[in-house]
């Protein structure tokens, strides 16, 4: 892979940053310098729309890479996860390696699961778990309390687009500059109900039980559109609650998309019926 340019729902426990570690941005710097998008045929158009419009350009894109990182808070426990992978969004398929964070003490490195991502579904090899590290098993992210937005430790890049088809507000911060690509910064908030609504078939039950299971259906994000409103960067906040009823404190999470080397070949083949995991596995 090329580098960029310069199962279940579940009840999360009060440590619930560092469960999802243990189960399982590149930000333009304040040095970057403004670069006019000339030739930007979609400049007129509403924030709003432009937002509402970006899933669909990927789709038109056909593939890309993907860099992701998933950063979460909560009771004074920070954990950061990292992935990259590629993924086709006209067969909205996509594979990713996520890299879990050191042990607490720092001395241990874990092993990376790779995921495959699929329409309302998740596979994951090296889960652990009690999974052999041979196997996969299959998640399905509409049955999961955040639909997948956090779960796997990366938010699914066409997911992270198709939350901004519930787009409520959007205005336009400025220009600026990411992996070297010129672009257009947005910042909005969007609707995980509304966004549901609105999405492919595939993501529509994972976005519906993310806007029932987060503490908020509401979304905040940074939006980093290049000249034919593709997103080349994406964050989004989110917040759910961790823990049972009545015991909860609610998690804070900042996941990032970064999108680059559009129409690079991608193959994406899931896993056999006889790679499957079929036993049970151990909560976390």
């Amino acid at each position: 892979m090329g580098n960029p340019p310069p199962g279940r729902s579940r009840t999360w426990t009060r440590a619930g940053a560092a469960v999802v570690a243990a189960g399982l941005v590149m930000v333009c710097g304040a040095g970057c310098r403004s670069i006019p998008l000339s030739g930007d045929a979609r400049a007129g158009v509403e924030p709003v729309e432009l937002m509402r419009q970006a899933a669909g350009a990927l789709v038109r894109a056909g593939t890309s890479q993907a860099r992701t990182s998933m950063e979460m808070a909560t009771g004074g426990t920070r954990v950061t996860i990292r992935g990259e992978g590629v993924y086709d969004y006209a067969e909205r398929r996509g594979r990713l390696m996520v890299r879990l964070p050191q042990d607490a003490a720092g001395t241990s490195e874990r092993r990376p699961i790779t995921e495959l991502l699929a329409p309302g579904a998740l596979f994951m090899k090296n889960r652990g778990a009690g999974v052999p590290a041979d196997k996969w098993v299959r998640v399905d992210t509409a049955a999961l309390s955040d639909g997948n937005l956090v779960t796997g430790g990366a938010t699914d890049p066409l997911a992270a687009a198709e939350v901004l088809r519930g787009t409520r507000t959007a205005t336009y911060v400025g220009e600026a500059e990411v992996a070297g690509a010129p672009v257009r910064h947005y910042r909005g908030t969007a609707d995980l109900a509304r966004a549901a609504e609105l999405a492919s078939k595939g993501n529509r039950g994972s976005l519906r039980a993310a806007a029932k299971g987060f503490a908020s259906p509401e979304v905040r994000f940074d939006a980093y559109l290049d000249d034919r409103g593709r997103i080349r960067k994406v964050r989004h906040r989110f917040s759910y609650l961790n823990g049972r009823q009545g015991d909860a404190a609610t998690v804070a999470v900042a996941s990032t998309t970064l999108l680059f080397d559009f129409g690079v070949p991608v193959a994406v083949s899931l896993p056999r019926p006889e790679d499957m995991y079929a036993g049970k596995i151990a909560e976390n």
